[in-house]
């Protein structure tokens, strides 16, 4: 008899966090940490960050270095979670962002934009995502119990910036949720997606005007721009028992600019 996804609390579970060294990824596992879950902290180049945020919890996290758009790095890191906890990753968050910067004016325009730009977020957003949830589903399978969170943006509702690269392969993502929902609710597995907007400050959010912020700001209910922190913590809704009845669907963390 398959367990009920209520039984799997935060606590109890193996989390997986791509690109989880730095920015928005290192707040997500720190956010899963602190609830008590095992974390394995995914990096590319990010080593140094990424292992000083293990290393605040020995015994439930390890930093895993593994290029998500290569599959056979992300079942091997896969197998080391599982040597290392004693049980499968039942949880992942697929968060790990190709090189970008969020700067209007060096974006690529319309009739510069090249499919090799394109093509790069296609692999590290989409391909990525593909990647690592192939590898979890059989531990998941065994588990009866899967939660599958993939990161989004608010910009495919409010291209206010086009960044045609990001935002295509972005939609592309949340088209991906909403059909592995449908193939995978029947194994008690959900898949949902969690979208920003503009944050304060990431990596990514480095290169935005201080104009860019305020404008944001002044445009949302809250008047304030949303905090990598503050969209960490929704994350842990999608993976919480709290969420056993919802899949299939697009959360926007923007402080209200984007009404879903």
């Amino acid at each position: 008899m398959k367990n009920s996804p209520a039984a799997f609390p935060i606590h109890q579970q193996v989390v997986l966090v791509t690109g989880g060294g730095r920015g928005l990824g290192r707040h997500i596992a720190g956010a899963f940490l602190r609830e008590g879950a095992r974390v394995v902290v995914n990096y590319l180049n990010s080593a140094e960050s990424a292992r000083a945020l293990a290393a605040g919890a020995p015994e439930r996290a390890f930093a895993a270095q593994a290029d998500v758009t290569d599959a056979d790095a992300v079942q091997a890191m896969l197998a080391q979670a599982r040597e290392r906890f004693g049980a499968p990753v039942t949880t992942v968050v697929n968060n790990a962002l190709p090189a970008f910067s969020f700067n209007g004016d060096a974006r690529p325009h319309a009739d510069a934009l090249s499919w090799a730009q394109l093509n790069q977020q296609f692999e590290g957003v989409v391909r990525a995502a593909l990647n690592t949830t192939q590898a979890a589903l059989p531990g998941m399978r065994e588990q009866g119990f899967g939660r599958i969170i993939n990161i989004g943006t608010n910009l495919f509702q409010n291209p206010v910036v086009p960044y045609h690269d990001y935002t295509a392969a972005k939609a592309a993502l949340l088209s991906l949720t909403r059909t592995l929902s449908h193939d995978l609710g029947p194994d008690g597995i959900t898949v949902n997606m969690l979208s920003g907007g503009l944050l304060r400050s990431t990596d990514a959010s480095a290169a935005t005007p201080e104009a860019v912020f305020n404008l944001i700001a002044s445009s949302t209910p809250l008047r304030r721009v949303t905090t990598p922190a503050e969209f960490a913590d929704a994350a842990l809704f999608f993976a919480s028992p709290w969420s056993r009845s919802v899949t299939g669907q697009n959360l926007v963390v923007d402080g209200g600019l984007v009404k879903n």
